[in-house]
């Protein structure tokens, strides 16, 4: 007597991890070399690459490079090798450049998908005001709330004081005000340079010491740590931060209201999401680069919101033939 037996549906983001994968070993030889294009270049061309293997009609929605004239996978752009499924690409090669420039440590290489026509459309919002935090406060992160309630119930949750609180954000000469708050506050506070994308999955992840993520940072961070929190069981709430009177104007003559919250699920509201995560320089919850005589290590995640799968992949690849002679590792 035979059963029936489910087959488990293909996973597009176990492919796509070797996209970031490729990202991350071409960007980390990059390191602390001063030139944030030269190390977004080297990934986006590694992506591009792998991309073109791919057996997906995807196109890029939430693309980079647009700022700092860096190099581009543009807004558009189709990728995969046109085959099913169809899907929105939201890529990051290198989710930060400066980080990796400098030699500081966080940066990451990231791509996610959704169902075509899923992901937000950044428009004329260049960044957002946001606010992160994992699945045990997901239901207490409100815009709307003042800050000081905020950290008092996020405390209360822990069981413990504001002290016990770690926030994470940009160090930026925009947040000056809120940090100082936030200080004054009595929680404590982890600066971080760039890749705020990174910090909002350090607010979902159980064990990394961060418990929130506040502060504005890029649109199209958002609406990427949007496909990671959904995928962590996290929340990610928005809302337009704009620079100047012109830039307000811009954004309400596109539909969008500079006071209105936007959820995680507006920014990405598609039921197949997933996302790929590669270390480029160690920090966060992921290991760097590391290289080694003629092979390299990559730590990576694979998330998954359909199924709620969260995998953790260290890979070792042959960036080269051994030498003859070369000490070889087993």
């Amino acid at each position: 007597m035979s059963s029936a037996v489910n087959k488990p549906d293909r996973n597009l983001a176990l492919e796509l991890v070797r996209v970031t994968e490729a990202a991350a070993l071409a960007a980390a030889r990059e390191i602390g070399r001063g030139d944030k294009e030269g190390a977004d270049q080297a990934a986006v061309d590694a992506m591009r690459n792998v991309l073109d293997s791919v057996a997906m009609d995807g196109v890029v929605v939430i693309g980079e490079g647009e700022k700092d004239n860096a190099p581009m996978l543009f807004n558009g752009e189709r990728i995969g090798d046109g085959t099913p499924p169809r899907t929105d690409i939201a890529v990051d090669p290198v989710d930060g450049t400066t980080s990796t420039a400098l030699g500081r440590g966080g940066a990451l290489a990231v791509i996610a998908v959704s169902e075509q026509g899923t992901m937000f459309d950044p428009g004329p919002c260049v960044y957002m005001e946001k606010m992160a935090g994992g699945e045990e406060i997901a239901d207490l992160l409100d815009l709307d709330r003042p800050l000081p309630e905020t950290l008092n119930l996020i405390a209360e949750r822990k069981g413990g004081s504001v002290g016990d609180v770690t926030v994470v954000m940009l160090d930026r000469p925009r947040h000056q005000a809120l940090l100082e708050r936030v200080r004054a506050l009595g929680a404590r506070v982890a600066l971080i340079s760039d890749g705020d994308v990174g910090a909002a999955m350090m607010a979902a992840w159980p064990g990394s010491g961060i418990d929130v993520m506040i502060g504005a940072g890029g649109t199209q961070e958002a609406i990427v740590a949007a496909c990671a929190m959904r995928c962590l069981g996290g929340e990610l709430h928005c809302r337009p931060w704009v620079r100047h009177e012109e830039e307000a104007v811009a954004v309400r003559a596109a539909g969008y209201d500079p006071e209105q919250p936007i959820t995680m699920e507006q920014l990405v509201p598609g039921r197949q999401v997933s996302i790929a995560v590669t270390g480029i320089s160690g920090g966060g919850i992921l290991r760097g680069v590391q290289y080694h005589n003629w092979w390299a290590e990559t730590h990576s995640l694979v998330m998954r919101a359909q199924s709620g799968t969260v995998r953790e992949i260290r890979t070792k690849h042959h960036v080269a033939l051994p030498r003859e002679g070369a000490r070889r590792v087993s």
